[in-house]
């Protein structure tokens, strides 16, 4: 069964999650030798609109069920999954079960911030900051 997430354009989804409660992922940042590898554990059930890159990267589930927007449209992926994602592209991600994903990118950056900066385009309208901590004013409505 394919969960289909491309029926609402992105920017659509986005506002609507916008409205949402939001959580914060549990998230671990590893540097090592030039690489930057994000490892991201989600709930079942917790759809993310990730930003857009600015180069190509490893995306990997490494535990878990997802629906995932690709170019070709939504896909259903379980672990083990691998697959590159291309700069400029932006996806939707719902965790059909508990998931485990990791991003691993090239990388001159050794801090969150700076990846950060190296890796995504600036969107001053997302919910979230740098390594996916949620921005003070959105905080401060859902307490």
């Amino acid at each position: 069964m394919t969960t289909s997430l491309t029926t609402l354009p992105m920017t659509a989804l986005k506002e609507a999650l916008l409205q949402m409660p939001q959580v914060e992922p549990v998230t671990e940042h590893i540097f090592h030798g030039g690489m930057y590898c994000r490892q991201v554990f989600r709930e079942a059930g917790m759809l993310v609109v990730g930003k857009v890159h600015k180069k190509e990267h490893f995306y990997m589930i490494v535990m878990g069920t997802v629906a995932i927007t690709t170019d070709d449209g939504t896909i259903e992926a379980s672990a083990p999954y691998l697959f590159c994602s291309k700069p400029g592209t932006q996806r939707a991600v719902l965790s059909l079960t508990d998931t485990l994903t990791m991003t691993i990118h090239r990388a001159d950056s050794v801090t969150v911030e700076d990846a950060e900066d190296e890796l995504v385009e600036p969107e001053p309208d997302s919910p979230f900051g740098a390594g996916n901590v949620l921005k003070q004013s959105l905080l401060e409505k859902t307490q």
